[in-house]
């Protein structure tokens, strides 16, 4: 697959989802910058803005398999990756697969359950696969998580752990529709029979495949390596910031660059690609001091200044 039909099938999976789905544009890009770039995301807000609807259309569209795992405080690891059960029949103890083998899985409100549950999804986020009773078994391919999660302030929730987090290529907010949005929801919801809206697959497995791996193709030049490196030792360099952008969220940052660029046709990245990324790849691994927590510091707001304080390179 080249770029040109890389970019025309990401702009036919956009158009697919944007009929069922009441939201800006930029969003459903940056979703589809996570899962071009081979990464997970993040959707942090609160219940009932869609990001449920969101999961399950990008999954169709994409003509994936998709599960959803409700989180709850009860949730064990193993009612995430599965569990050994005893045939009667056979006389021997058999693997039932959990809902994490599926292409595309949704963690719905994952800060809901305790964190040994949460850690339940390292192993498979970060390297594709599941380990139950020592042995390890691979999961389907294409493989990403859309989690959800309720802002931390909300009662019955706990915080991920910041190793979890830096597994999340992206961390996106929908945020509620504007008034003429939500009165086009509501159109919409009086022009069809069922309750939620439905999208029809646009792609197949192998088709998003194709598609993820164009970004290597994508060239990034040598000025650009550098402006992404300062970018994320400027986040270091903040008083505000205790633990900045580690290395592996430096080459989030190249990549998720490289997917924009696929997404727009382009054969090489430029700065607006990465400017564009850097707040959704490099807020959410910021870690605050805790003067600067208690003084509501907003993480998305050091990005800009990073963005405002590194010379852009120009490109000739």
């Amino acid at each position: 697959m080249d770029l040109t039909q890389a970019s025309t099938e990401c702009e036919s999976v956009l158009e697919e989802i944007s009929g069922a789905v009441i939201c800006e544009r930029e969003f459903l890009e940056t979703i589809l910058v996570g899962v071009v770039g081979r990464g997970h995301v993040l959707l942090e807000d609160v219940p009932g803005t869609g990001k449920t609807l969101t999961a399950r259309s990008v999954a169709t569209a994409l003509g994936l398999s998709f599960s959803r795992i409700q989180f709850t405080p009860d949730l064990l690891p193993a009612d995430v990756t599965g569990t050994h059960v005893f045939n009667e029949r056979e006389r021997e103890f058999e693997f039932n697969e959990g809902p994490i083998f599926a292409n595309i899985v949704l963690a719905d409100e994952i800060n809901r359950a305790p964190p040994k549950t949460q850690a339940a999804l390292l192993e498979a986020m970060e390297e594709g696969q599941v380990t139950t009773d020592g042995e390890t078994r691979q999961l389907p391919q294409p493989f990403f998580v859309i989690a959800t999660q309720n802002p931390v302030e909300q009662e019955g929730t706990f915080q991920l752990p910041e190793a979890q987090i830096d597994r999340f290529l992206v961390k996106t907010s929908m945020g509620y529709p504007d008034e003429s949005g939500e009165t086009e929801l509501l159109r919409r919801r009086a022009g069809r029979d069922d309750m939620s809206p439905s999208v029809d697959p646009v792609l197949e497995p192998e088709t998003v495949s194709e598609l993820r791996s164009v970004p290597e193709s994508v060239r990034v030049d040598e000025d650009l390596l550098e402006y992404i490196t300062q970018l994320v030792r400027e986040t270091r360099a903040d008083g505000r910031v205790e633990v900045g952008v580690s290395p592996r969220g430096t080459q989030r940052l190249f990549e998720a660059s490289r997917a924009h660029a696929t997404l727009a046709g382009r054969e090489y990245v430029t700065p607006d690609d990465i400017k564009r990324v850097a707040e959704p790849v490099l807020a959410h691994r910021l870690v605050l001091t805790p003067d600067a927590t208690i003084n509501g510091v907003n993480k998305s707001a050091i990005v800009e200044n990073v963005l405002g304080s590194v010379p852009v390179p120009t490109l000739e």
